[in-house]
């Protein structure tokens, strides 16, 4: 069974005109076209559609993007190269998570200051 391009919107949460746009930098050239030309998702696609969201989600530029689409394409002789692709970037992703952290600790503090300024000023009115 065949998904038009809004079934497929509606089931990603991405939108029609940024499926067009990944089609256009080739990110989807496992996506077969039905006798007008127009893409027909399958079933399969849903997956390889959710790991370039994940990859786009966790800071990856497209073209990294679509030299793994291709190297996936090209099949078994590429395994070691996506293998070492996914290592490198799980690397970046942790490094942006460590970041993060550091915020939200930063963030954390902010709120326990202002919340005891805030209790403070409240004790006092009463």
């Amino acid at each position: 069974m065949g998904y038009k391009i809004s079934e497929i919107s509606k089931k990603t949460g991405l939108s029609a005109y940024t499926l067009r746009f990944y089609d256009q930098k080739g990110l989807l050239p496992f996506v077969a076209r039905d006798e007008n030309g127009r893409r027909d998702f399958k079933d399969k696609d849903l997956d390889f559609l959710s790991i370039i969201t994940c990859l786009k989600n966790t800071g990856m530029q497209l073209n990294d993007i679509k030299q793994f689409v291709e190297w996936s394409m090209d099949g078994d002789p590429t395994y070691e190269k996506r293998l070492e692709f996914f290592i490198e970037h799980k690397k970046e992703v942790e490094k942006q998570l460590a970041q993060t952290q550091t915020y939200l600790n930063k963030i954390d503090r902010k709120i326990n200051k202002y919340s005891q300024q805030h209790e403070a000023a409240t004790n006092e009115k009463i």
